[in-house]
């Protein structure tokens, strides 16, 4: 995870997630580890912290040859329904302000632009704070 992590998210930067930090994140006991894998390896992941009311998506990588395959909206999917479930109002996260892929995903996901970051990674690349507001569990059909 913290390869991934490394290679997809802080390419450029300074590590962060490295192993320990992971290992932290999966340990708390407010944080949610999520994988997507096949046989072969790991795909996907999401990492999100539950507060008392708001959310904070972590994490989200999927490896390039298995986006747009829906891995990582099913992620996404599954955070926001526990979410819900957890009585949690909103789900915050914080985006690289030169990847506009990743903008246009959580934009489709019903997430919106809130603030604007310079220089919140290593001092050199600013960030993008989006915010999604939940409403309740749609009903089934």
């Amino acid at each position: 995870m913290a390869a991934m992590s490394r290679t997809l998210i802080e390419t450029g930067l300074g590590w962060r997630y490295t192993p320990p930090r992971m290992a932290a994140l999966i340990d708390d006991p407010d944080t949610v580890a999520l994988v997507a894998c096949d046989i072969e390896r790991l795909r996907g992941l999401a990492v999100m912290h539950f507060g008392e009311a708001r959310a904070h998506l972590v994490l989200l990588c999927v490896d390039p040859a298995r986006q747009r395959h829906g891995i990582g909206r099913r992620l996404v999917d599954w955070l926001l329904s526990s979410a819900r479930v957890a009585g949690i109002g909103s789900v915050g996260l914080e985006l690289r302000a030169d990847n506009p892929a990743a903008l246009a995903f959580y934009r489709r996901l019903g997430f919106v632009e809130t603030r604007w970051l310079p220089g919140y990674y290593d001092g050199r690349i600013a960030a993008r704070c989006m915010q999604r507001v939940l409403g309740p569990e749609p009903a089934l059909r």
